[in-house]
């Protein structure tokens, strides 16, 4: 079902005319006839009695009428509140990012929307463990993972998952890793999640999951710092595409272990509550749903 359809019927309701609604829409009256059949077979019901003068309702074509006006009243009231807000945006917005993302593409992104909102002022928590939305007086946070808690909410900002992979240079001085056996010859970058150091990896393949143990020389409680050692050829990192995305295209670091699949790491915009859900909250989220979607969408065009 077309909005312009809606709009279409509700003129061609209002003018008792098919050629005059078209005049009023500039749109030919052979597309108007056309999406007046478009809706009706979407409705699979018949609107309107027509004769060689007018178009007259049926019953059902005025019953549905009314639901109609409603519907595209309410659509035009949400325009003007979007533009309201686009307006108003103003005040501080507390945020939790992750060390990484946050540093490296996310706090660009946060620019681009101050520049169009001048009245916003944010304040930034950038660390890798769970945020304690009331001691921090954090507004929204992002994070790796669905949270666990039901009372928070929770919105999907990027599919991702997490990618095997090392640098040109230590795969030519410690060759590439064929099977997940072969992760106990090389050495594992870790960090931290959420004080607990992250060094049981799992990988999927047709569905079945396979946890290995792996180890390493090298902990940090900040996952960029994995990833810069990574990049320097002190071992392998598994972390998020979304993360690596750059590094992947660039050729800094090659996937490893590509017949497996990595760990869900979608990423997620987190409020303690439905009463925090403002509108610059629901502006922030449209705002990183789509500059992720752009950075997912150069990562795999150069893949």
């Amino acid at each position: 079902m077309q909005l312009a359809d809606l709009i279409l019927f509700v003129r061609v309701a209002d003018c008792g005319s098919l050629t005059a609604a078209a005049q009023e829409l500039e749109i030919s009256t052979a597309v108007a006839s056309a999406g007046l059949k478009r809706l009706e077979k979407a409705l699979d019901t018949v609107l309107f009695i027509r004769s060689t003068r007018r178009l007259r309702l049926t019953e059902a074509g005025e019953r549905y009428l009314s639901y109609c006006r409603s519907a595209l009243e309410d659509l035009r009231l949400g325009e003007q509140a979007l533009a309201s807000i686009k307006d108003k945006i103003s005040g501080t917005l507390s945020i939790a990012l992750p060390s990484d993302a946050g540093r490296n593409f996310i706090l660009p992104w946060l620019d681009l929307l101050m520049d169009e909102h001048p009245q916003l002022q944010l304040r930034l928590h950038l660390a890798d463990s769970l945020t304690d939305f009331y001691h921090d007086k954090i507004d929204v946070a992002l994070r790796s993972g669905n949270p666990k808690d039901s009372n928070l909410v929770a919105f999907k900002i990027c599919a991702a998952q997490r990618v095997l992979c090392a640098s040109p240079d230590y795969i030519n001085r410690y060759g590439k890793v064929a099977t997940l056996a072969d992760l106990e010859k090389h050495n594992c970058l870790f960090f931290m999640l959420d004080d607990r150091r992250h060094d049981q990896w799992c990988f999927y393949q047709d569905g079945v999951a396979h946890k290995v143990r792996v180890s390493g020389n090298r902990t940090c409680n900040d996952a960029e710092v994995a990833r810069k050692w990574a990049i320097a050829g002190k071992g392998m990192v598994y972390k998020s595409s979304l993360d690596l995305a750059d590094d992947l295209a660039s050729g800094r670091l090659v996937p490893l272990l590509e017949q497996y699949t990595g760990e869900s790491a979608d990423l997620y915009l987190i409020c303690p509550g439905r009463q925090h859900v403002t509108p610059l909250v629901l502006l922030l989220r449209d705002h990183l749903r789509e500059l992720c979607q752009q950075r997912m969408n150069h990562f795999f065009n150069k893949q």
